[in-house]
């Protein structure tokens, strides 16, 4: 179910969420394959304020599925924090054959590859690539979990049948 986009761009705006958009973190992007089985990926991305942008080779299986079913979920989260962090984002990927290679795809490497390397890289690949398709995502639904001050609805709706059953939960403060 779509938010309102003033509830979107605010779960967007908060730092843990523009800290995951901005990091090195690759994007988990899940669909439905062709084949109807569904499918659940690393990729890199670059976020643009707005949309998660990707790149990938146009004979891609994911360029396929995506053109059939555009609906997609893309989960951003930590590896090596505690409490994780974990941005969830569900949107309509938009599939665009481009020449080249795109910017968006250069600047989401940048946050991965070595600076040493990136010359180097990126020669690489504007010679591999003629083309490259371009896969958009404008978030419709957008939820961040910090453990903190946000945990998964079905976690907090069996802490609150705990309490009334009055049995304590992990969260309780008193002894």
């Amino acid at each position: 179910m779509d938010m309102d986009r003033r509830d979107v761009a605010e779960v967007l705006a908060k730092p843990i969420s523009r800290k995951l958009l901005g990091s090195s973190i690759p994007a988990r992007l899940a669909y439905v394959g062709v084949d109807g089985a569904p499918r659940a990926i690393p990729i890199g991305f670059w976020w643009t304020g707005e949309q998660v942008v990707m790149a990938t080779v146009p004979k891609s299986a994911k360029v396929r599925a995506l053109r059939r079913n555009p609906r997609v979920a893309l989960t951003i989260d930590t590896q090596d924090e505690w409490p994780p962090r974990v941005l969830l984002i569900r949107g309509a990927a938009r599939v665009e054959l481009v020449d080249g290679v795109p910017d968006s795809y250069v600047e989401a490497s940048r946050k991965v590859v070595p600076a040493e390397h990136f010359a180097g890289w990126e020669q690489g690949v504007r010679s591999l690539y003629d083309q490259m398709v371009l896969i958009t995502v404008e978030p419709d639904w957008a939820k961040l979990l910090d453990f903190e001050t946000t945990i998964p609805r079905a976690v907090e709706d069996l802490m609150v049948e705990r309490r009334v059953a009055g049995r304590r939960t992990v969260g309780d403060q008193h002894g």
